[in-house]
């Protein structure tokens, strides 16, 4: 395991560029270099716990890529601690964090992909574990990273029995001028080169590769190379000799034991049983039984200690998310008191002029007049208010309701432009130039996003809407806001779709839902009243379809000029 740890992190390490804007957010993420600090003196589980620190602190500085580095260390010590669905679930989540157009960032994901390869492999998905070997070599233009990521690819077509194939990538590898220029690399690939020869053809000799790689290994003082150097011979004498399989088995446990690695002891222990007399028979049982006690036990520990560091964490995330909920709600129970109170002003003004004009006793023809003016005016505002208010509100607590990760800035700047709309709703404004048009119906659609419901959007391009005028832009964003509302209140709809097209000189959109739909005719209350009346004031056209046994269709059209 440790074996297994030391390789990808020398990978990971080698692909970590440290500029000076690196090391800038480092001195100002501690945890970031605490982390590697301890995972330097072999203390995993308190590595392991620094970068899931410095992973948070790296979401707030929104630095994405020392977040995936973090992610896919976390990745790389789970599964050396034997907890490989924990640590492929890490290394995927990373992914999203990486730029692949940016070579520094390719090289990352390359060390992510091979670990993801190695965790597949030890879970015995053997293509899965191919596909990912793959791109960790697409990814990397590192020569050693490569070679390393070739060798494992080979490896993994072996435990697939897929000999010819592994050979050839084999072959292929000791061909190279930079393998036969790294003695430790070399032999490695030489001794994989033998095992699998001899496990195609079993009457092939790998023994005198087996010794050239072991000779080689102790020259280079590389322990871990030996340990597997005695592995593959005291498999391939099991059988045919027992007394130098048991040597080699000897010597396999002493170095293990020196590396301090109790998967291999474990290993040792196993074959040495098979080969023992009755008398060192029962010793090495009783070591492989409590070893093996011992080993489970503390994988167990280690799966159960990195699944409750990252429960808390999430569970310290949804308290906040619930706390900047709870202040939301508090903010709009304000501007709902202040609305109220603004409309109740403003009755009583309209109650006053009307007094007024009917206590003056004006013409009969005024008096309608002023009377239908301020009908018109209440009419409005009404339609204001339920726009920019209670929709604009309503979008707000979809966003915050739906989206795991928010930005608290970003919702009080849009609850605060709500309350600076509501003051002016008795102006008569003339609609905003919108820029970036598209843009922003996508982050409206997007506000009504959740787990169990998918929103998406068809054809919503900037030059779709580069010719469409600012009274129209301004009444589709109110249409499409209510029809999004009214979905989420009443369609229990799981898949959202608006397609957006231009025809000639008339843009279509066309909104389907797999929703309840609408029974019958459909109930024009006053948020579809405003709607329809919206459509009709720019020249369009909109068309409600319900599906017989389940969603709803609906279809606007309207002039581009």
């Amino acid at each position: 395991m440790k074996a297994y740890i030391t390789t990808l992190l020398s990978l990971l390490i080698l692909s970590c560029h440290q500029d000076k804007t690196e090391k800038k957010i480092s001195s100002e993420n501690p945890y970031y270099l605490r982390a590697y600090d301890f995972l330097a003196k072999n203390s995993s589980d308190s590595s392991f716990i620094y970068f899931n620190k410095a992973k948070e602190r790296c979401l707030k500085d929104g630095d994405s890529v020392k977040v995936a580095k973090c992610l896919i260390n976390m990745a790389i010590i789970s599964g050396g601690k034997g907890d490989f669905f924990g640590s492929q679930e890490l290394s995927l989540s990373a992914i999203k964090y990486l730029n692949p157009d940016i070579q520094d960032q390719r090289e990352v994901l390359s060390s992510n992909y091979n670990n993801l390869g190695k965790t597949a492999n030890r879970l015995k998905n053997y293509e899965q574990s191919t596909q990912f070997y793959l791109k960790s070599i697409e990814f990397t233009q590192e020569e050693a990273s490569k070679n390393i990521y070739f060798n494992n690819l080979a490896i993994n077509l072996t435990d697939q029995q897929a000999y010819t194939k592994s050979l050839k990538y084999f072959k292929q590898l000791l061909a190279s001028k930079s393998i036969k220029e790294n003695p430790i690399t070399f032999s490695r690939i030489l001794s994989n080169h033998a095992k699998t020869k001899w496990l195609e053809d079993s009457s092939y000799n790998p023994v005198p590769d087996f010794i050239k790689a072991l000779h080689i290994r102790e020259q280079e003082n590389d322990l871990w190379g030996q340990n597997a150097s005695f592995a593959h011979l005291t498999d391939f004498y099991l059988n045919s000799k027992p007394d130098s399989a048991l040597y080699y088995a000897h010597k396999m446990l002493i170095v293990a034991k020196n590396l301090k690695s109790a998967d291999d002891e474990v290993y040792a222990l196993e074959r040495l049983i098979k080969l023992s007399g009755p008398r060192q028979l029962r010793q090495y049982f009783e070591t492989y039984r409590k070893l093996q006690d011992s080993l489970e036990t503390d994988r167990n520990a280690s799966k159960n200690q990195f699944a409750i560091i990252r429960y808390e964490t999430e569970k310290n995330k949804t308290d906040n998310l619930r706390l900047q909920k709870d202040n939301a709600e508090k903010k709009y129970e304000i501007i709902k008191h202040k609305t109220r109170l603004i409309g109740a002003f403003l009755l009583f003004i309209a109650i006053g002029v009307i007094a007024w004009l009917w206590y003056k006793k004006r013409k009969q023809k005024l008096a309608l007049e002023a009377e239908a003016a301020i009908r018109e005016n209440e009419l409005k505002i009404h339609k204001k208010v339920h726009d920019v208010v209670a929709n604009g509100l309503y979008t707000v607590m979809s966003e915050i309701e739906n989206k795991k990760e928010l930005d608290k800035d970003h919702i009080l700047d849009k609850i605060e432009i709500l309350y600076e709309q509501s003051r002016d709703i008795t102006y008569d404004r003339s609609p905003v130039v919108q820029t970036n048009f598209a843009e922003k119906i996508n982050d409206l659609m997007v506000s009504f996003s959740a787990d169990s419901r998918r929103v998406l959007l068809v054809g919503n391009e900037e030059e779709l809407w580069g010719q469409v005028s600012v009274q129209a832009k301004h009444e589709i964003e109110h249409v499409l806001q209510e029809l999004m509302v009214n979905m989420d209140k009443h369609s229990t709809a799981s898949t959202v779709v608006l397609k957006f097209e231009q025809k000639g000189n008339q843009v279509n959109i066309h909104y389907t839902d797999d929703g309840i739909g609408i029974k019958g005719a459909p109930n024009f209350k006053n948020g579809l009243t405003n709607t329809g009346n919206r459509i009709q004031g720019i020249g369009g056209d909109i068309i409600f379809e319900a599906n017989k046994e389940r969603g709803l269709k609906i279809q606007i059209s309207f002039p581009v000029t």
